[in-house]
């Protein structure tokens, strides 16, 4: 075997530029490979990271638009003493914290002779803040007792606070809100943006003051859910619906249009199920792109076939003299066979990587994160590529009859 490889090695020092164009192919498809498996993985990371922030264990409550009948295509309203309905600890012992929430997208506030609209302006509970995985930066969270007695106090986002304030500490200081004036007594620490929206451009103030000087009384916009536990997040949501149509039975005009037996005036989405989508959607994801790096991997297979039946042909003379000295089938199959797994372990290696230090820099906003699966698939596809391309030239070569191999000129 020692011979045998001092004997691919000089085969493939022989023709230095053809062996490295060879090993670059076979580095492109492997470095293509981790690099996207890395990119789908990073993607699925972030996106994974994002649920999360919106908060752990989270069920959220929204009104359902209707299907039929008179006002058909609006939407149902939800009501505060349905948000205080959830917090009935016998009839729902899974829940462990409810935040029902009030949210208008078309407040402005001003500080002095500075104005800026957030994205949110949401009124809800105390209990909003653990629920959503919020934390102080600075100042402090309002109290229920201060939700109780209508304060007219605010929590804004980090954004919120550069925008109005600059590099001046907010905490203490007064915002008017249509006329009224609002004490900021905190900063939210900064949770970046998930989806369509940002946690950082938004303000917060007691749900009994915002229906003050906002909303009014009608109704709110959702409510927040907090299961006790990520195992009984399920048990939770069974809970919620049972309370809920109880005080909200489906109409008798809309039971009758519609033919499904689960209308129901709200709906109630489940953090589990928006991750599953989400993990089921970065999968096919990462799978289309694996698939198209090894689509080079491929191509770089082809150009080991190549190579080695060029190399055949070039040393059809040397198998002639091998055979003639007794080299059996066997031995020239091993040695080109070794040659061509040579190739593809090199080119791999380089691969590998390549593929480690592309993955280190952002790809189109994504940072990529390297599945260790990924690095050993794509190593081991790229051995495999070349035993399985250079099979073909090495079993050629064996067949070769002595005085043929000879002969040829």
């Amino acid at each position: 075997m020692i011979e045998t490889l001092a004997v691919a090695f000089t085969g493939l020092a022989a023709n230095k530029l053809r062996s490295g164009l060879t090993i670059l192919g076979l580095m492109i498809g492997v470095g293509s490979v981790i690099v996207l498996m890395a990119v789908g993985t990073g993607s699925s990371s972030a996106v994974q990271n994002e649920i999360s922030s919106l908060g752990s264990n989270l069920l959220t409550v929204t009104a359902a638009p209707t299907t039929g009948g008179v006002g058909a295509g609006s939407s149902s309203t939800l009501t505060l003493a349905e948000a205080k309905a959830l917090q009935n600890h016998f009839k729902a012992p899974d829940v462990a914290a409810v935040a029902p929430v009030i949210t208008d997208s078309d407040v402005t506030l001003t500080y002095g002779s500075s104005t800026f609209e957030p994205t949110s302006f949401i009124g809800t509970t105390t209990a909003y803040k653990g629920i959503r995985n919020y934390s102080i930066a600075e100042g402090k969270w309002f109290t229920a007792a201060q939700e109780k007695n209508h304060a007219h106090v605010l929590v804004i986002g980090s954004e919120v606070a550069e925008e109005l304030f600059s590099s001046s500490d907010p905490v203490g200081e007064t915002v008017a809100i249509g006329g009224t004036d609002f004490e900021v007594i905190g900063v939210t620490a900064s949770k970046g943006s998930s989806g369509s929206s940002d946690e950082d451009d938004v303000a917060f103030a007691p749900l009994t003051a915002t229906e003050d000087i906002l909303t009014g009384y009608s109704s709110i916009n959702e409510i927040y859910v907090q299961a006790r536990s990520s195992k009984a997040l399920d048990a939770a949501q069974t809970e919620v619906e049972d309370i809920l149509n109880a005080l909200d039975p489906v109409s008798a005009s809309s039971s009758t249009t519609s033919s499904s037996s689960s209308d129901s005036n709200f709906e109630v989405t489940s953090q589990t199920s928006i991750v599953e989508a989400s993990s089921s959607s970065s999968k096919v994801f990462t799978t289309l792109l694996a698939e198209v790096a090894a689509i080079s991997l491929l191509v770089a297979g082809i150009g080991v076939m190549n190579i080695m039946l060029v190399s055949v042909t070039e040393r059809t003379r040397e198998i002639g003299i091998r055979k003639a000295v007794g080299a059996r089938r066997a031995d020239i199959l091993i040695q080109f066979l070794v040659e061509a797994v040579l190739v593809s372990a090199f080119g791999g290696i380089v691969g590998v990587v390549a593929g480690l230090i592309g993955s280190r820099f952002k790809i189109a906003g994504v940072q990529p994160v390297v599945a260790p699966y990924s690095v050993v698939l794509a190593f081991g596809a790229a051995v495999l590529i070349g035993l399985f391309f250079g099979t073909y030239p090495a079993a050629r070569a064996a067949r070769m009859r002595p005085i043929d191999a000879l002969r040829f000129e």
